[in-house]
């Protein structure tokens, strides 16, 4: 990993963090430090990205909303900020999607075509695991920081890193500790 390398901290937003919201990860709080140690560590190569609820309805995001109506609010609802702890993660402004991957031509027109990118966030099961395939399809070098990286369960976190396990050397897992140590 070289320091031309990107930082992607996918979804850090309160409807991932609050323990109120049918989403909340319960491993959020204890990525967070790990996710701003990489921030810090990249500079201002981090991207950080929002799911935001834009999708068109007459897709099937129409029968998604319908499953989780609680999420089917205006995209100016606080539920979809950032927490606290990732305001400032990036001096770039939010890559707002209404997509589970965030991997696509806003990203790849910020880190060039087959960049390295590492990636941190939430869900590891969803959002993450989504961008890393995506990433990778279109011929990017993929880091996933395991241990910066929050799944809905510890089950399906764990499966999610050894599915992504299954691409290399596209995509490879590591931890903060070794992104950190090839910086």
């Amino acid at each position: 990993m070289s320091r031309e390398s990107w930082l992607v901290v996918i979804d850090p937003q309160a409807i991932f963090a609050s323990p109120d919201s049918a989403w909340a990860s319960p491993f959020f709080d204890d990525v967070m430090p790990r996710i701003s140690e990489l921030s810090e560590s990249f500079g201002d190569r981090v991207i950080v990205t929002r799911w935001m609820p834009t999708a068109d309805r007459s897709t099937s995001w129409g029968a998604y909303f319908a499953a989780w109506p609680f999420a089917d609010r205006p995209p100016s609802d606080p539920l979809f900020d950032l927490v606290p702890q990732a305001v400032g993660l990036s001096e770039r402004p939010t890559l707002d999607l209404p997509t589970f991957g965030k991997w696509g031509d806003s990203i790849e027109a910020i880190v060039g075509r087959g960049a390295h990118v590492v990636l941190a966030g939430v869900s590891t099961d969803c959002c993450v695991i989504s961008t890393a395939l995506a990433a990778a399809d279109a011929g990017a070098h993929v880091t996933i920081a395991a241990d910066a990286c929050a799944g809905s369960t510890a089950e399906n976190h764990d499966a999610a890193i050894r599915i992504m396990g299954l691409y290399p050397p596209q995509i490879t897992i590591g931890d903060t500790a070794a992104v950190l140590a090839e910086r």
